[in-house]
């Protein structure tokens, strides 16, 4: 059921309750809702979304903005908490709990295939210990806040509500380097996971969530220099939840055989001097020559994952 209220479009959530649908004119009230974006000042989201929650931190209300500054929207009188969100370039978003202002949280769709599209999560090889974790694909810009203890009232004037919206991922930066026989693998993407990170992020606790997940994203490879180079965003690090972080690589070679191999980058990533801004490194990648035309009984069973062989690692 939508409501068109000023500047903003009221969505009530699917589990909310239904009571004062119509919120009576004689008991809301207009609001102006600003988002001043001097936490986050390049930020420019293409629409932004507030999310209205009783005292009791239940029954929430959201209201959809078509652009980043706010504008004006009708509320009932009370105490209220708020969360505001980008709306925007959010495909990847999944919503969870969002019933709860303290359990809200945004997590990420399962990624697609890794190597080919006939391995699934549960047969490509994993490092010990992650093979539970789920592979999810890695999330989009997000920006959000806070604000709590909103009291709305039927006084003459106009109200204003005032968010802060910040970014709320993590930006992370790998290559790889001295890589042999780069030329030889089959696609110039080479799909790549991360273990051990965040599932997601709580907007009620404005951090991420405690449960951990494998994010699976893209290395581009450059033959001639012999490196492989991504950037993705996280939700970063679970802030109690201790674990290890294995970046996997999987190449599929011009012959079909596929080849993997882990790296132990937990101390790069724990103890990045900028946990927001996290710059991977590893190198030593030896893929082995596929076998040349008329020496096909040298070929590789191409149905399994192979071990790579590693030179000098950092």
């Amino acid at each position: 059921m939508g409501i068109l209220i000023g500047a903003a479009t009221l969505l009530l959530l699917p589990s909310c309750h239904h009571k004062d649908l119509y919120m009576e004119e004689e008991m809301t009230s207009q609001l102006q809702v600003v988002f001043d974006w001097s936490n986050a000042p390049e930020a420019d989201p293409q629409s932004m979304a507030l999310y209205l929650y009783e005292e009791d931190g239940h029954n929430p209300m959201r209201f959809i903005f078509s652009n980043k500054t706010g504008g004006l929207i009708k509320a009932p009188f009370g105490m209220h908490h708020a969360i505001c969100l980008n709306a925007d370039n959010t495909d990847w978003a999944r919503l969870r709990n969002h019933e709860n202002i303290e359990t809200l949280e945004i997590l990420t769709q399962d990624a697609s295939e890794i190597g080919t599209r006939d391995d699934s999560s549960s047969s490509i090889p994993r490092p010990e210990g992650t093979e539970n974790e789920r592979i999810a694909a890695t999330p989009g810009m997000m920006w959000g806040s806070r604000t709590n203890s909103i009291s709305i009232t039927p006084h003459e004037g106009m109200q204003t509500i005032t968010m802060y919206p910040q970014e709320a991922v993590c930006h992370y930066t790998v290559d790889v380097y001295d890589v042999s026989n780069l030329e030889d693998v089959e696609s110039s993407a080479v799909d790549a996971t991360l273990s051990g990170m965040a599932e997601g992020y709580s907007h009620g606790q404005q951090s991420a969530t405690d449960n951990t997940a494998t994010m699976k994203f893209d290395l581009t490879g450059n033959a001639a220099q012999r490196n492989l180079h991504g950037e993705f965003l996280t939700f970063g690090e679970c802030p109690t939840t201790v674990a290890k972080h294995y970046l996997t690589l999987y190449m599929v070679l011009t012959d079909g055989s596929k080849w993997y191999h882990s790296f132990d980058v937990t101390d790069q990533v724990s103890n990045a001097p900028d946990p927001t801004h996290v710059h991977i490194i590893v190198r030593g990648i030896d893929l082995p020559e596929p076998p040349k035309e008329g020496n096909a009984g040298l070929k590789t069973d191409v149905n399994e994952w192979q071990p790579i062989n590693i030179g000098l690692q950092m």
